[in-house]
C-alpha cells in the first residue's frame, strides 16, 4: 500500500523576532537581529550577557478563556509552544477543541482521535524563585549551611515524615518542568487524542518530531499532526549549563550584537542562546486538498542518524562516528527517503551555530554530501537573527525552509565573519526558484536529523 502524502498547511513560530511566522519571515528578509542585552534576569555574573529574548509575551493571551488558570503551571518552554501552536492553527485555517469550547466553531475539522502531536523539548530549567524558596530551607541546624541530606531526607531526626526541604517546593512544581508538558498542553487545548510523543534530543528535536509526524500520517494513524519544538535557556540555570558546556560567546556588555554569532567563521568566539520554537501543522495531502487548505510545502524526505557528541569525541579511544559523518548519514537518509540526489537540493537551512567546532563538523557533512556544489549552494543560517534556540531550533529551521519555498525567496543573510562556506556569507534577500529545500541539524547529544521539503506548485 503506497504511503499517503504529507503536506504542511500551518506554520507557527515564536522567536525574538516576534510571534507568528510572518514576524519571523519579515525580520529575516530585513536582515534584523533579535539579539540584545539580557533583561529577564541579572546576567552580570556571566561572560555572555546577550541573548535573543521573546519580549512582551504571555501564553495567557493565546489560550481559551477557560484555560487561562492552567498558565500558572506552564514553564516558559510550555508557553512558547502554546503560542506557536495557536499561530499554526490560525495559519492552517482549522477548527480545534479550543475553538469549539469557546463557541468559535461548531465542530473540529478532524475528530480528536485522528489528530496527533509530536513536540520536541529540552531540559526545562526551574524558575529561580520557586527553587530558591525551597533550597533555603535545606540547612543543617548546627552550621546553617546548605545540606543535601536536609534537602532530600524524607524523615527528620525527630521522626517527622516528609520533612525534607524538597517537600517545600510548590505542590504542582513537577507539572511545570516535565518535558512532555509542552505536548500535553497543546494536546489538551486543541483536542489531539491521536498518536503523541515528546522527543528530547536538543537541537535535533524539532526535525525528529516532524519526521515522526510524517510517518504517523503516512501509515494512516492520523490525518493531521502538530509537530515541532520549543525551548528557552534564557534563565540562570539554562545559561549556566551552556556556559559550562563551552558554548557561549564571551560577549560581556558589547553593544554591537551583529558580531555574535558568526556561523561557519573559524574565528567565531561562540554562540548566543535564544528562546523560541516552531509548530507546524502536517496534514494528509488528499484531505488538505478536499478542505481547500493552502499548502505551504510537501514533506517528502526524512532521515536521522547518531554520532559521537563532538565535545566527548576527542577523549574516547577507537574510531567513533564523527559529528560530520552522523549528519552526513542523516542527510543521505533523507535524500534516499525522498528519492532524490544531492543535485536536486536548491538550498540548505542548517543550524550554523557560530561554534567553530560544531560548524566545522556541520560544514564537513555538507561538503561530504554536496561536494563542490557547496561552493555555490545557498545556505540560510538564522542563528545571527534569533540565537541558538536549542530544542526549538530544528523546528524553526523547518519553518524557515517552508517559508522560503512558499515565497520562492531567500531571506537576507547576516554574518559579520568570514565563513568557510561560501553560501553563508552576508547577502541581501533575493528571488530564487526553490523546488527542494533541506533543513538539518546536529545536537548537543549527538543526534542528527534532516528533512526535505518540496514545492507543490
Amino acid at each position: 500500500m503506497p504511503h499517503r502524502r504529507v503536506v504542511i498547511t500551518g506554520i507557527g513560530s515564536i522567536s525574538s523576532l516576534g510571534l507568528g511566522s510572518d514576524a519571523l519571515w519579515s525580520g529575516l528578509m530585513e536582515g534584523r537581529s533579535g539579539i540584545g542585552p539580557i533583561t529577564r534576569f541579572d546576567a552580570s555574573g556571566y561572560e555572555c550577557r546577550l541573548a535573543a529574548e521573546v519580549r512582551d509575551y504571555s501564553a495567557r493571551d493565546h489560550v481559551p478563556k477557560s484555560y487561562r488558570k492552567a498558565v500558572k503551571v506552564m514553564s516558559r518552554d510550555v508557553e512558547l509552544a502554546v503560542g506557536a501552536a495557536k499561530a499554526a492553527v490560525e495559519d492552517a485555517g482549522i477548527a480545534t477543541r479550543g475553538m469549539v469550547n469557546e463557541g468559535l466553531a461548531a465542530a473540529m475539522t478532524y475528530p480528536s482521535e485522528r489528530v496527533g502531536c509530536h513536540v520536541g523539548a529540552g531540559l526545562i530549567a526551574a524558575e529561580t524563585d520557586e527553587l530558591s524558596s525551597a533550597l533555603v530551607t535545606a540547612r543543617e541546624e548546627a552550621t546553617g549551611e546548605f545540606s543535601l541530606r536536609a534537602w532530600g531526607t524524607a524523615w527528620a531526626p525527630d521522626g517527622t515524615p516528609g520533612a525534607g526541604a524538597m517537600n517545600n517546593l510548590p505542590p504542582l512544581w513537577m507539572l511545570k518542568y516535565l518535558p512532555n508538558m509542552l505536548a500535553c498542553h497543546v494536546t489538551i487545548i486543541h483536542g489531539c487524542e491521536g498518536p503523541s510523543n515528546t522527543i528530547t534530543c536538543a537541537e535535533a528535536s524539532g526535525i525528529l518530531s516532524i519526521g515522526e509526524s510524517m510517518r504517523v500520517i503516512e501509515r494512516d494513524d492520523a490525518d493531521l499532526c502538530f509537530s515541532g519544538g520549543a525551548e528557552s535557556k534564557v534563565n540562570l540555570m539554562g545559561m549556566l549549563r551552556m556556559a559550562m558546556a563551552g558554548r557561549l560567546s564571551p560577549t560581556l556588555d558589547r553593544a554591537d550584537t551583529s558580531v555574535h554569532p558568526r556561523p561557519y567563521d573559524p574565528s567565531s568566539p561562540g554562540t548566543v542562546v535564544g528562546e523560541g520554537g516552531g509548530i507546524l501543522v502536517l496534514e494528509d495531502f488528499d484531505r488538505a486538498q478536499a478542505r481547500g487548505a493552502a499548502i505551504h510545502a510537501e514533506v517528502i524526505g526524512f532521515g536521522a542518524a547518531h554520532s559521537q557528541p563532538i565535545e566527548w569525541w576527542a577523549g574516547i579511544p577507537g574510531e567513533p562516528v564523527g559529528a560530520d559523518e552522523g549528519l552526513q548519514f542523516a542527510i543521505e537518509n533523507a535524500l534516499a527517503d525522498a528519492g532524490l540526489s544531492a543535485d536536486d537540493i536548491d538550498a540548505v537551512v542548517p543550524h550554523g551555530s557560530g561554534l567553530p567546532w560544531l560548524d566545522q563538523a556541520e560544514a564537513g557533512a555538507l561538503h561530504r554530501v554536496f561536494g563542490s556544489r557547496m561552493n555555490e549552494l545557498p545556505v540560510v543560517a538564522v542563528t545571527p537573527n534569533i540565537g541558538s534556540c536549542n530544542a526549538g531550533m530544528g523546528a524553526l529551521l523547518a519553518v524557515v525552509a517552508a517559508r522560503c519555498i512558499k515565497h520562492q525567496k531567500l531571506p537576507a543573510q547576516i554574518n559579520a565573519g568570514a565563513p568557510a562556506i561560501a553560501g553563508a556569507t552576508a547577502r541581501p534577500p533575493r528571488d530564487m526558484r526553490l523546488r527542494h529545500v533541506l533543513a538539518c541539524s546536529g545536537s548537543l547529544g549527538g543526534q542528527n536529523a534532516a528533512v526535505i521539503l518540496r514545492s507543490v506548485t
